[in-house]
């Protein structure tokens, strides 16, 4: 895996699950020095670039400017890049990303039914976000399947598209049950066996250690109920 000499990290967020996970989930799998900071809301904003977050800043020990960035998408793909998430081969790249690009219009289309002023344009949006997400279950389900059921989309070791599909369902349905609370009944039963077992299967990776430890399982949320 490739790495950065000298080189450590803060991640600039809310102190919640929300749109910076999967930064947070390459960070730690990148094994690098970084830490998380929570900028006082709103009195913080005009600090950050385009005043909003999550922001990512990357300093050198050997004085040379620091490099910020922020939008999630962006931050995502140049730790992925930097750290040999995603591949080399443009067009096995541009597979993955389109993964991400889907699982962030269906996470739009969640957060558009939440916000909805009318019962109409609550049922509209939320028409969209189910027909969302009933589609990229079946296209990650039928890459799953293709690439063996072992757990990973793509070969077998942890990469950008297992750590999005990962965080982008961890955000709905551990980060904004909160907000939604029948979100859960809506999700899981969609969910099929293989995207269940990647689920516990990023969970268990031992790159990701040190972050699964301290925060919630979605495993355990996605888990189907038991029955008496």
């Amino acid at each position: 895996m490739p790495a950065k000499v000298n080189c450590k990290y803060v991640l600039r967020y809310f102190d919640r699950i929300g749109v910076a996970e999967g930064s947070k989930l390459l960070l730690t799998a990148a094994d690098v020095e970084w830490k998380e900071e929570h900028p006082v809301w709103p009195q913080e904003k005009h600090k950050q670039p385009f005043g909003r977050m999550p922001v990512l800043v990357e300093s050198h020990s050997d004085g040379s400017p620091d490099f910020v960035i922020c939008e999630s998408g962006s931050i995502e793909r140049f730790l992925a890049r930097t750290y040999g998430f995603i591949p080399n081969d443009i067009h096995q790249a541009a597979i993955q990303e389109q993964l991400r690009d889907q699982a962030s219009d269906m996470f739009a289309a969640f957060i558009s039914q939440l916000v909805a002023k009318s019962e109409e344009d609550h049922k509209e949006n939320f028409a969209k976000f189910e027909g969302l997400l009933t589609k990229l279950v079946e296209v990650q389900t039928k890459q799953l399947r293709e690439n063996g059921t072992n757990g990973y989309l793509f070969g077998n070791r942890l990469t950008y598209a297992d750590i999005i599909t990962y965080a982008f369902y961890k955000i709905i349905l551990v980060g904004m049950v909160k907000r939604q609370a029948n979100i859960v009944d809506v999700v899981r039963p969609r969910l099929t066996a293989e995207i269940v077992k990647l689920i516990s299967t990023i969970e268990s990776d031992s790159l990701l250690a040190s972050y699964m430890s301290r925060s919630d399982s979605l495993a355990a949320v996605v888990r189907p109920p038991a029955k008496f």
